[in-house]
């Protein structure tokens, strides 16, 4: 398989080599012959110096045709919120991303395949500091803020950086089988999978940026942190109104305009994604983890997983956690390998 990577100068590198260390890794276990072609792309070809100044040698796009490359991969890189830019990357690279059998992108890479029009009226992710100008210039395609990779047909998009690493393993289960991809993981000291639905970045974090822009006083601004550090204990609005020193109702009327959401849905996304995370790491019993995450129990906590994720706490831990058996149930059939997370 010819897999060909598309950047351009100042192009985030981690963007390329995550990846194309994922596909090296494939090809060192294979017995017989590599798996992976892999190849550098950029609009003049040369050498092309990323972001952190690393220059990696290409060769022109003009020079590709659309049948040569089996999968093509997108940098994200800086500046690509202009459109001149965006223009100029676009133009040589759009007639090969149309001819792909499998176009993907990393982090802001997104911005050009959505310019080349190859993301209208599809589902898509990009780095989440990048959302609201997305949104913004493509109105067009449904992008979503949390998962770390979008499967959306032949088009595969990532977040942040370092979700490309997650993409690729995702494309190498998809070549070669979920074997391989487990070993290249923990080759790659990485975790074996995340799941494509996955938020981005913490709760935690981000609630404290939303409401510190929004205004929050002091103690409603780090409550976020303070949820995180109780999420075994009882965690209503009233306690949280005490904590704040304000009445339920005002509480109530004072957070959603910080935060964005009600604190009952905020402290569920908290204690899912704590629960997550127990899930992915270690062999907690899930009954342990229920406790310690605030579910109070298993059929609570499966629930609330069913609700938000469709699937199981046991078969979101045999499919994604680090003790996965190599051949796990899968979570669901079809051409869309992403794990929705549903609103409350």
């Amino acid at each position: 398989m010819n897999v060909g990577f598309f950047l351009f100068d100042n192009a985030l590198a981690l963007d390329i080599a995550g990846p194309a260390e994922v596909f090296a890794a494939a090809n060192r276990l294979r017995r017989s012959g590599e798996a992976y072609a892999l190849s550098y792309w950029s609009p003049r070809g040369g050498p092309v110096v990323t972001a952190s100044g690393m220059i990696i040698d290409t060769q022109p796009i003009a020079a590709c045709t659309p049948d040569a490359l089996s999968t093509l991969i997108v940098s994200g890189g800086i500046g690509l919120d202009d459109a001149a830019r965006l223009r100029a990357l676009v133009e040589p690279l759009e007639p090969i991303a149309r001819g792909c059998e499998r176009v993907c992108s990393v982090c802001s890479g997104a911005f050009i395949l959505a310019a080349a029009g190859l993301l209208d009226d599809r589902r898509a992710v990009t780095h989440w500091e990048d959302v609201a100008r997305f949104k913004t210039l493509f109105p067009a395609v449904h992008v979503e803020t949390d998962p770390i990779y979008v499967q959306d047909g032949h088009i595969w998009t990532s977040a942040g950086v370092s979700a490309g690493i997650d993409l690729a393993l995702a494309l190498v289960e998809q070549d070669l089988g979920r074997r391989v991809a487990l070993t290249v993981a923990r080759q790659l000291v990485v975790f074996l999978h995340r799941p494509g639905g996955q938020a981005q970045y913490s709760k935690v974090l981000t609630g404290q940026i939303a409401a510190e822009s929004r205004g929050a006083t002091s103690r409603l601004g780090a409550l976020s942190g303070w949820i995180a550090d109780r999420l075994g204990e009882r965690l209503d609005v009233e306690r949280l109104a005490r904590h704040c020193a304000m009445s339920s109702r005002s509480f109530a009327r004072k957070f959603a305009a910080c935060y964005g959401t009600t604190p009952a849905r905020f402290v569920e996304d908290l204690r899912l994604e704590a629960a997550i995370g127990a899930l992915e790491a270690g062999r907690t019993s899930i009954k342990r983890i229920a406790a310690e995450t605030g579910f109070g129990d298993e059929e609570r906590m499966r629930r609330v997983f069913h609700r938000r994720l469709g699937i199981s706490p046991q078969s979101f831990r045999a499919r994604f956690g680090q003790c996965a058996p190599s051949n796990p149930p899968p979570v669901s059939s079809g051409t869309d390998s992403t794990l929705h997370i549903a609103p409350a």
